[in-house]
């Protein structure tokens, strides 16, 4: 099925990237607007989606993953200001270097987000699951999109293009994770602290079903990795000391042996240097 979604994808683009070269869209965008996020649970949790990613791909350099950013399609959205952007989205193929400081299609070759994940609010759920659903669906065409409440810990819902193009409810496996097949993770919940708030937080997995860290949790792992192998390291020190000392004390107990032996035989009238000879 991804086949002939990215292939369709493609060709979006390209159609866009014609239109946009034919259509002159405007060039004075505004790129902040001064709105804050519902709560700072919500921050926290674009924030974790997009360390994580960045994480989890910092092999690569040909993506962008970007959250609570204007992203700018049309010349009218851009004269009635009616959308903003998702609270993450992700665009894979793109130039991971270039500093953004939103997304604008017409300047990125026609490309829209491959991935979105809005995180809802009493607020924005009705929004979240029509009007931009909607949008992600008919104009964007992305692939996979996803919506989680930070204070609702069964939330989490998904949905996947299918070959019409339209969106298909993703079916989670025995954990409740929805599998992300472009980003080639599962999303799912854990339960944990991050940046000193408890709560159930929306967290990528790798296929074989582990956390994808964050920067500082996997800075973490590295160190606890490396004060085991100190660790280790010391303990097979220890040992050789260990058997170092058991050899030193079998060899005196050797010798106080044999001076036993030696000084026995004295008192018996042999000389014990003959027995060596």
């Amino acid at each position: 099925m991804l086949p002939v979604v990215e292939s369709i994808g493609q060709g979006i683009d390209r159609e866009a990237k014609l239109f946009f070269e034919k259509h002159k869209p405007p060039t004075d965008l505004i790129f902040d607007d001064g709105a804050e996020m519902e709560s700072n649970r919500h921050r926290i949790a674009m924030t974790v989606l997009i360390r994580s990613l960045e994480q989890g791909f910092a092999h690569r350099n040909d993506f962008f993953v970007g959250g609570n950013m204007f992203i700018y399609y049309s010349v009218k959205q851009v004269r009635n200001q009616d959308f903003r952007g998702p609270d993450f989205f992700a665009v894979l193929g793109v130039d991971g270097t270039t500093s953004r400081q939103g997304w604008v299609v017409w300047d990125e070759n026609g490309r829209y987000p491959d991935v979105i994940v809005e995180l809802l609010s009493p607020s924005t759920a009705h929004e979240d699951k029509g009007k931009k659903k909607d949008i992600y669906e008919q104009v964007f065409k992305t692939p996979d999109y996803f919506v989680f409440d930070p204070f609702e810990p069964n939330s989490l819902q998904g949905w996947r293009l299918d070959a019409s193009l339209r969106y298909q409810p993703l079916v989670p496996n025995e954990r409740g994770w929805l599998w992300c097949e472009t980003l080639g993770f599962w999303l799912g919940t854990w339960e944990g602290i991050v940046d000193r708030e408890t709560a159930t937080w929306a967290r990528f997995f790798d296929e074989s079903g582990n956390l994808v860290l964050l920067p500082e949790e996997a800075a973490q792992q590295q160190a606890e990795t490396a004060q085991q192998q100190v660790e280790a390291a010391q303990k097979q020190v220890e040992t050789a000391q260990q058997q170092v000392e058991t050899a030193q004390q079998q060899a005196e107990k050797e010798r106080q042996r044999g001076d036993r032996l030696a000084a026995r035989l004295r008192e018996l009238g042999d000389d014990p240097n003959t027995f060596n000879q």
